[in-house]
């Protein structure tokens, strides 16, 4: 104890209220800057955004910035009675295609990266802030739909031009001699296809004699143009001798009831006589619509309004989608297979009926075919596992078979 006790006071002493009181004094005093020195505290900025302190500052800041937008949006319709909105106005609205930036240009523009969910949440405020411009623009609040289209404008992809002209059809203009110039396909085959109306001959004026009927002049035969359609500049007919070749190519002049009104020229290449003409007909169903436009719907959906163009039943069921190029493709040959789907025949022959022939003469000769003992019945070789047949042949009695062990043994049949 003696010798434990000087330590237990040193510690007593070091530790007691008054000694900390004192070496707190002291520390405070050396830190505090005398009166001549020239340093200052550094006093820490104000963050400029409230969201400064979290991982994302950017993408809370933005998602913060459309909510206070569509907050404000609503207020503003709602004064002026534009919200909330009946069903059958919400109907009548015109549509506004938007076409956003996708995940990977939407984490360029919150500086972060864009999960499914935040990806999301972000649709939804942009697709809420676009109905408010449609209703302001139906509305007429020209103002505040060109804030919403400015604040719209930043979240919009680049490619949304070309993103909605995709699936729409190039107008087809006419050159100066009224041609049309299309291109159709089928299969391995394209066809170019120029097509122009027929010229009628001119009629002439009638006089007034003859429009009064005072005048007997017999009736004036005018001549009747032919249509012509030149494939690789041979006829038609020549060209394609087969009817159903023929009748693929007329079915899109069939259903315009366009049938001696226009002249076809034709240059087709590749595939077969089948691809050559679904591909003319294309061309075909395509110049008509730049000829007619009003058919353009018809031909695209299959809708005949006029039923008595369709010459028959046929014709009606088979107007669906002319202008539209026909995907199917013959289907590649498989690796192993002998096409794209059948596969080699193979044979597997039942050697069971050896037991019906007792008689089979036993002659030597070459191995023909290996033969497993259980196809023969156990009388005829009950000790060995294997025999081969060494002659076949067919006789007047039936089918002559010799057949051998692996000892040369003969077996009798």
């Amino acid at each position: 104890m003696n010798v434990l006790r000087p330590n237990f006071l040193y510690r007593a002493a070091r530790f007691s209220p008054t000694t900390r009181t004192q070496i707190s004094i002291r520390a405070f005093a050396s830190a505090r800057p005398q009166d001549g020195d020239s340093r200052s505290e550094r006093v820490k900025p104000i963050p400029q955004s409230p969201s400064f302190y979290t991982t994302r500052a950017v993408y809370y800041d933005q998602i913060t910035h459309l909510e206070k937008a569509i907050g404000r949006s609503d207020r503003f319709l709602r004064h002026h009675n534009l919200l909330p909105l009946p069903d059958f106005a919400k109907a009548s609205l015109p549509p506004l295609q938007a076409v956003w930036k996708d995940s990977i240009e939407m984490a360029l523009e919150f500086k972060t990266k864009m999960t499914t969910t935040r990806y999301r949440k972000v649709i939804k405020l942009l697709n809420q802030l676009n109905d408010f411009k449609r209703i302001a623009e139906t509305g007429g609040c020209p103002d505040l739909a060109e804030k919403l289209g400015s604040i719209l404008a930043m979240y919009e992809s680049s490619k949304k031009d070309a993103f909605l002209a995709r699936g729409k059809r190039k107008v087809i203009i006419l050159d100066e001699y009224g041609r049309s110039y299309t291109l159709g396909k089928r299969k391995t085959s394209s066809a170019r296809v120029w097509m122009i109306p027929v010229q009628q001959p001119p009629r002439p004026e009638p006089t007034p004699e003859e429009m009064l009927g005072l005048q007997n002049t017999q009736s004036t035969k005018y001549p009747v143009s032919s249509t012509t359609i030149l494939v690789n500049n041979l006829p038609l007919n020549q060209f394609f001798p087969l009817p159903t070749d023929r009748e693929r190519i007329s079915r899109p002049l069939k259903i315009a009831g366009a049938l001696g009104k226009y002249n076809v020229f034709a240059i087709v290449r590749g595939g077969g006589s089948t691809g050559q003409s679904g591909a003319l007909g294309h061309g075909i169903a395509k110049g008509i619509v730049a000829h007619e436009p009003e058919l353009e719907v018809m031909f695209r959906r299959g809708i005949v309004s006029n039923l008595h163009r369709c010459y028959s039943f046929a014709d009606f069921s088979s107007s669906a989608k002319l202008t539209r190029r026909d995907p199917r493709m013959v289907e590649r040959k498989k690796t192993g297979l002998a096409k794209a789907r059948k596969r080699v025949r193979w044979i597997f022959r039942s050697l069971s009926y050896l037991d019906s022939y007792s008689d089979a003469s036993v002659r030597m000769g070459q191995a023909l075919m290996w033969l497993p003992i259980h196809h023969l019945s156990s009388t005829h070789n009950p000790s060995r596992e294997f025999a081969f047949v060494t002659y076949l042949s067919l006789g007047a009695s039936g089918i002559e078979i010799q057949i051998c062990d692996l000892r040369y043994n003969y077996i009798n049949g």
